[in-house]
């Protein structure tokens, strides 16, 4: 069965935050989200491995420039 959401932790609050996975947009993705819970900022990073299974990571947005 397809993985249909995955959950990444905030680095501001520690929250558990699960977001839809979207396959279809690569095997490696990256895009930035507000945690819903703290609203900051995040770049949350997925990688999906050749036998689909996923995972997510987020770091803060500040540390990117």
């Amino acid at each position: 069965m397809m993985q249909t959401e995955i959950t990444y932790i905030c680095n501001a609050c520690g929250e558990d935050i699960v977001i839809p996975l979207d396959p279809s947009q690569g095997s490696e993705q990256q895009f930035v989200e507000d945690c819903p819970v703290c609203c900051r900022p995040h770049v949350i990073h997925i990688q999906i491995d050749p036998h689909g299974e996923a995972t997510a990571w987020a770091e803060p947005e500040q540390d990117y420039d």
